[in-house]
């Protein structure tokens, strides 16, 4: 296939930004999108410019970073896959593909596609974890029973992988779907029942902090989500957050 490129090029986050274009020929169908860019950045490289700049680790799904817009889409045209899952047979000889950043103020551009997602990590650092007594007397997280509907609804949202698609995708920039899975997903364990109300209070006021929009329930975050993370997330936080206000004001 030979496809036509609109690459969003960006030299930090102070530069204005503008689209280049570029030419991706003999692309295989088979190939990933990722190895696509890589295959851009070769020939780009071999005529002495310089290569696009993304973010990616794992290439299996997993990490998260290799977050961008693909004509529009957080991830691309499919559903519940990483831009690293999707592959070159979803287009088709002679597209054009429009290729940008995420777009939202807490997630400011580093350089081309790359952008800077560390407010994800100072709302985990406010509240996103279990303190353990490592006094010698701590009990086996196995012998804490956790009911099996309990227990698939904490996993189902712990599989969120912090990639920013909701962000990107809402229209407020909220960053609610990715904080209430991490919300939920600790307090539906009895391992995070200690710091529950403590939990959910500070990280929704580090969103807050941080310059993310609130959620007007458009619902776009969960169908761009490449783990499909579900809304009930939301309705979760917002009784563990309404609970924790209640109960800090006696």
């Amino acid at each position: 296939m030979k496809l036509n490129l609109r690459i969003w090029r960006q030299d930090g986050p102070k530069d204005s930004g503008r689209f280049e274009n570029y030419t991706a020929e003999n692309v295989s169908p088979d190939e990933s999108f990722l190895e696509m860019l890589d295959e851009v950045n070769e020939k780009l490289v071999a005529e002495g410019k310089d290569p696009v700049a993304f973010d990616h680790d794992c290439r299996e799904g997993i990490c998260g970073m290799c977050s961008m817009f693909i004509n529009g889409e957080a991830h691309g045209p499919d559903r519940g896959v990483t831009t690293c899952q999707l592959h070159m047979r979803r287009f088709k000889d002679g597209d054009t593909i429009t290729i940008e950043p995420w777009r939202a103020a807490a997630f400011p551009v580093i350089k081309d596609l790359v952008v800077d997602r560390t407010a994800f990590d100072r709302i985990i650092q406010a509240g996103g974890f279990v303190s353990v007594n490592t006094s010698g007397n701590t009990q086996d997280a196995n012998s804490l029973p956790v009911p099996k509907a309990d227990a698939d609804k904490a996993f189902d949202a712990a599989t969120c992988i912090g990639c920013g698609a909701c962000v990107a995708t809402c229209k407020n920039s909220s960053a609610m779907l990715f904080v209430s899975a991490k919300v939920s997903q600790l307090a539906l364990l009895p391992q995070g029942k200690v710091e529950r109300q403590e939990r959910v209070l500070n990280m929704v006021e580090k969103m807050d902090e941080e310059g993310f929009g609130n959620c007007s329930n458009t619902g776009a975050c969960e169908i761009e989500c490449p783990k499909e993370i579900s809304l009930d997330n939301i309705a979760r936080m917002n009784r563990e957050y309404l609970r924790a206000s209640l109960s800090s004001e006696k």
